[in-house]
């Protein structure tokens, strides 16, 4: 059905697809796999006619195709459900189904009735029983998504693209879900499935593809490839059979065990999002969050921050003298609290790139800085100094703008304005990513000296290595729950990808 042989795509000399090779076959579900900036999302992009490779060829059906835009690809009938439905929100469920595609009378002119009896109709053979009339936003998501899908496969598409469409479906949505793509199997028709839910995978996939840093490591079929192979694969590791872990209990290593956490964090509740999630943090202690993409690694991290609203839960700060309901837990409140989160994308939530290195240090300490709401600029230049000085980040001076440093010296740049906080607790969410090795070996230096110093620090890494080199205990998520706790001697990475990779 499909063919794409050595589809090249870069960005700003960045390569994100280096020479991807793979097969769809007629009537297939074919898993795309992969971490954070494996080049799954590029690849789903070329293919539905949003990127155009910069190499390469695209095949369907044994014939060469190129796509200057998305109305091309769906024209040679291929069909993306993008994670975020891209569907009108306010108009009618049985427009958004038949969009450009409506029955019309003899004038030109839509036939209502004729578009409601064809959306009904199309809708009851995807197991979706709704008033068509209905505006789509008022469905729920799930239903909005099986809405798009059914969109898709009406248009006689050959080849479906799903992006992680089941993120938020419910039990019942997801088996018609389920029922729906097995349909399109039984019609010839083929499906590439992105997703980060293993058991999704090898319940509906035939064959799957790993990408890895924009190249295919592996395309197989599922049959025979367990579980910690595949995600071997994902993350780069090897893997050996691990005898099963005895039961832990409760402490942690180390001494910092028997002291009061710094931070408890209980029950936090998010629908779709997080599960029940439990876990402390000691003074000096360095706590890791593992789990594969959409585990709700960084999800856990923003509740604890406070950027992130939960719907149950409660987060206690130094012992019993500071508790909250997780519900009235802000981002105000953490960082008077002591809290503070590096996030994951520093460019967009973190970095403030048209202001100055000197500025953006100072942004979270202005508080503590200041008397009677003046602040002296002598006290803000000593400590940016010393902590420019500390981490060694490396700017013209202090009044560049930050959007100029490398991507290691943004980095660092965000973790000197926490530091500047004095805090109690630091969340880092993927600090080495995107870094240069030089960088990435001073960050980890950094985190120790940090941890002697006595400050609490939660590492989220898709880095098995960095986990398991940083970290005094690991946590591993799946869909938002914590599955295992791996404690001291037994944060090895032969334990955390078995963590990672148990059904």
């Amino acid at each position: 059905m499909l063919q794409v042989a050595g589809v090249l795509k870069t960005f700003q000399g960045v390569t994100a697809l280096d020479h991807v090779t793979l097969s769809v076959r007629p009537g297939e579900v074919h898993a795309l796999v992969g971490g954070n900036g494996a080049g799954k999302s590029t690849l789903v992009k070329a293919l539905s006619g949003v990127h155009q490779p910069d190499a390469g060829e695209l095949r369907l059906l044994g014939e060469p195709v190129s796509f200057a835009g998305p109305a091309d690809a769906r024209r040679a009938g291929i069909a993306t459900i993008h994670q975020e439905t891209n569907l009108v929100p306010t108009m009618s469920v049985a427009r958004n189904l038949l969009l450009g595609r409506e029955p019309r009378g003899r004038l030109g002119l839509i036939d209502a009735a004729a578009v409601h009896a064809r959306a009904e109709e199309v809708l009851a053979a995807y197991g979706l029983r709704v008033d068509v009339r209905r505006p789509l936003g008022s469905l729920g998501e799930g239903a909005r998504q099986l809405v798009a899908l059914a969109r898709a496969a009406s248009a006689d598409a050959r080849l479906v693209i799903m992006d992680e469409p089941t993120s938020a479906l419910e039990h019942a949505e997801l088996e018609t879900l389920f029922g729906a793509v097995t349909r399109l199997r039984e019609q010839g028709r083929s499906v590439v499935y992105v997703t980060h839910r293993l058991e999704e995978l090898y319940g509906i996939c035939d064959r799957v593809t790993v990408l890895r840093e924009g190249r295919v490591v592996h395309t197989g079929p599922l049959a025979g490839l367990d579980r910690l192979r595949l995600v071997s694969l994902m993350l780069g590791r090897p893997f050996h059979p691990v005898e099963p872990a005895p039961d832990p209990g409760p402490a942690c290593d180390g001494a910092a065990s028997a002291d009061l956490p710094v931070l408890e964090a209980k029950g936090l509740t998010r629908h779709h999002m997080l599960d029940g999630v439990s876990l402390a943090m000691r003074a000096g202690e360095v706590v890791g969050l593992g789990g594969l993409l959409g585990a709700g690694r960084s999800e856990t991290a923003r509740a604890i921050a406070g950027a992130l609203p939960v719907d149950a839960g409660q987060v206690t700060v130094a012992g019993a003298r500071s508790s909250w309901p997780a519900r009235k837990w802000s981002i105000r409140s953490a960082v008077r609290a002591g809290v503070g989160l590096v996030p994951e994308n520093r460019k967009t939530e973190g970095i403030v790139p048209t202001l100055s290195v000197r500025d953006n240090i100072a942004l979270a300490a202005l508080p503590r800085l200041s008397r009677a709401g003046i602040v002296s600029d002598a006290q803000i230049d000593g400590v940016v100094a010393t902590f420019m000085k500390r981490l060694g980040i490396k700017a013209v001076s202090p009044r560049q703008p930050a959007g100029e440093l490398s991507g290691g010296n943004q980095q660092k740049v965000l973790l000197a304005r926490w530091l500047a906080m004095q805090p109690k607790v630091l969340l880092l969410d993927e600090p080495t990513r995107g870094v240069d090795m030089a960088t990435k070996v001073e960050m980890q230096a950094l985190l120790d000296e940090l941890a002697v110093d006595g400050l609490a620090i939660l590492l989220i890494s898709s880095d098995v290595g960095e986990l398991v080199e940083n970290c005094d205990s690991v946590v591993v998520l799946r869909d938002g729950a914590i599955t295992e706790q791996l404690n001291g001697p037994e944060v090895t990475e032969d334990r955390l990808l078995a963590a990672l990779a148990k059904d």
